[in-house]
């Protein structure tokens, strides 16, 4: 169980986020920095309790049109050896110490949780709440049973998101930049030809929920 701490950050995480979302390929500001809110998340626990596992997300309001990105990220105690090009950057933690903040789709302790979350095997948690399930987070899987264990994630950015290929001939392509819908309205659907999916919603500017499906599984 992960336990959350109430407790200052330096730098923030929003502050690292604003040096590191200008240069992945998906990013859609200008030239000038991203203006970041937190808008949602959630958890996952990490069963050997050593890595923190979020699924941030955020919404740019530098430009003339909010743009909401999904963030996963993950927190070490130490450098994850071996991906130093997937550091998004260094904090000291008020209780913690100083800790590494990693794009998650890199650290195959997240991709293997994620796998089982998409699976039913994992349960979403509370962002900001320690040992609270996130019952509006949803997923479906209908594929074979995954064997995350042991697998080294290899994802690939490009303009539209991260494509990861997974066990079993599927690739995992991630929403990196969410296009939302009013959750009550018309509550977004994955692909017709995904074999699973993970959705969540957030609470827009205005008051109402927004939902946006985070990421799909196909068949590569």
């Amino acid at each position: 169980m992960a336990v959350i701490h109430h407790t200052t950050l330096q730098p923030s995480k929003l502050d690292l986020l604003t040096e590191w979302l200008p240069s992945r390929p998906w990013y859609r500001g200008g030239p000038a920095a991203p203006v970041l809110e937190k808008s949602g998340g959630f958890r996952l626990d990490d069963p050997a309790g050593e890595v923190g596992i979020e699924f941030m997300i955020v919404t740019d309001t530098a430009g003339a049109e909010p743009t909401v990105y999904f963030v996963p990220l993950t927190y070490r105690g130490a450098p994850l050896e071996g991906a130093g090009h997937a550091l998004v950057g260094t904090m000291e933690h008020g209780v913690l110490g100083k800790r590494w903040a990693y794009d998650g789709l890199c650290d195959p302790v997240l991709v293997t949780e994620l796998l089982l979350l998409i699976e039913g095997k994992a349960q979403a948690m509370a962002q900001s709440i320690t040992d609270t399930p996130d019952h509006e987070v949803s997923r479906a899987y209908a594929g074979a049973p995954f064997a995350p264990e042991g697998f080294t994630p290899a994802p690939a950015d490009g303009t539209d998101g991260t494509r990861l290929p997974t066990p079993h001939g599927t690739v995992l392509h991630v929403h990196r930049v969410l296009t939302p819908a009013p959750a009550d309205e018309n509550p977004p659907l994955p692909a017709e030809d995904a074999l699973g999916h993970v959705a969540t919603g957030w609470p827009a500017p205005a008051g109402d929920r927004q939902r946006a499906v985070l990421l799909t599984l196909r068949q590569a």
